[in-house]
């Protein structure tokens, strides 16, 4: 996977926003590393989702009907 500029922005975008919406809305003793966490786990998810979608449409796999 190609690593763009624009696709790294959008991976810190996703982790300050999911990171706060975690942390300021939790009031559990835990809430660091439960804020972390989520705020990984979206970030990856968001480059595995942007790698499938980013795929090489003219594969030679065949489609499974």
């Amino acid at each position: 996977m190609n690593f763009k500029p624009k696709y790294i922005v959008f991976g810190l975008i996703t982790f300050i926003i999911i990171f706060l919406m975690n942390y300021l809305g939790n009031d559990a003793p835990d809430k660091l590393s439960r804020a972390l966490m989520t705020a990984f786990a979206a970030v990856i998810g968001l480059a595995i989702g942007m790698w499938f979608y980013k795929r090489d449409k003219n594969n030679n796999h065949p489609d499974f009907d």
